[in-house]
């Protein structure tokens, strides 16, 4: 039985890697033709990605490109901003479906996917890891699996980045969840250790999302319970749902993806940085969101300390 899993799992794989194959010869030879001085980065993901219930969702969506034309900015048009503020060349793509993991996105958007090869691509699966069997890796190693295949198809130097996704408030503390009973950070550690497993099979890096924001409530930055309100001076990560992010979450999660991604201290932004500005965050958030995110990174090796040496007093908005 064994032997006959191995050997479905092998020719699913290698029909992946030949549909990306066709993908891009069908639809992409003459993009590689083209000389190219961006690096490409694509996120696949769902609404833990555009930004669902936040200012974010659509926060300068005329800088990415959105796949399904759907008007999104979310993390990506993020992550844009950031690069393009520390000088950084990236042409961003996005593809999201709500709710969906990747088993979606296989099954459903391929196509779109393989217009062209891809430098880097950031994903990530559903918020609890299985949605009939939280906590469960089983789909998520899988589909990363099968993921990745296509995407090295298309090129086979694609860097792969793994969002692990933070703990839900409404996972922790209403009765009969999942996570009831447990402290906050568990969810969070729960789903790092699928998403690790997922990444070793592939060679991918993990973006520490979610325990970069255990890490904001466990200093203080961030309060750990929204249903019993939020505490003065602490910010809230989750929206009104207690499920997806605020805009502070969102931009902690693009501020750790930016930080992996690149290598870049988060804090090299600088406190007055103008997304922050522009979403309406004061500048002492600004620098309290980029210490917690380099604080996680630094501590899993990913960034060298370089923080911004001041030169606006004044913050303004984004260029462009």
């Amino acid at each position: 039985m064994k032997k006959f899993t191995r050997s479905k799992n092998i020719l699913r794989s290698a029909k992946i890697t030949l549909l990306a194959s066709l993908t891009l010869s069908s639809a992409a030879l003459s993009t590689m033709s083209l000389a190219q001085t961006a690096e490409s980065i694509l996120f696949i993901g769902n609404s833990f990605t555009f930004g669902y219930g936040s200012a974010a969702r659509y926060y300068r969506a005329d800088t990415v490109t959105d796949l399904n034309e759907e008007g999104t900015g979310g993390v990506p048009a993020l992550f844009k901003s950031f690069a393009d503020q520390a000088g950084l060349d990236f042409d961003v793509s996005i593809e999201t479906y709500p709710g969906a993991g990747l088993d979606f996105h296989l099954a459903n958007r391929l196509e779109l996917i393989g217009q062209q090869p891809w430098d880097h691509a950031v994903m990530h699966g559903f918020s609890t890891l299985d949605r009939d069997a939280p906590g469960n890796p089983a789909t998520l190693i899988t589909t990363v699996a099968d993921m990745a295949a296509f995407l090295r198809g298309l090129n086979a130097s694609t860097e792969l980045y793994l969002s692990a996704t933070w703990s839900r408030a409404d996972m922790v503390y209403p009765e009969d969840k999942p996570w009831h009973g447990t402290p906050i950070e568990q969810m969070a550690i729960d789903i790092r250790a699928g998403y690790d497993e997922a990444a070793a099979g592939v060679g991918a890096s993990v973006n520490p999302v979610g325990e970069a924001w255990s890490r904001a409530m466990a200093t203080g930055v961030a309060d750990p319970n929204p249903y019993d309100g939020i505490a003065p001076g602490q910010l809230d990560l989750w929206t009104w749902d207690h499920y997806h992010a605020s805009s502070y979450g969102y931009y902690l999660e693009a501020l750790v993806v930016f930080g992996n991604v690149t290598g870049k201290d988060p804090r090299s932004l600088g406190r007055n940085e103008c997304s922050g500005y522009e979403l309406g965050f004061s500048s002492a958030e600004v620098a309290a969101l980029q210490q917690v995110a380099f604080d996680q990174l630094a501590a899993e090796g990913k960034v060298t300390a370089a923080p911004a040496d001041e030169t606006r007093v004044i913050p303004r908005r984004c260029a462009g």
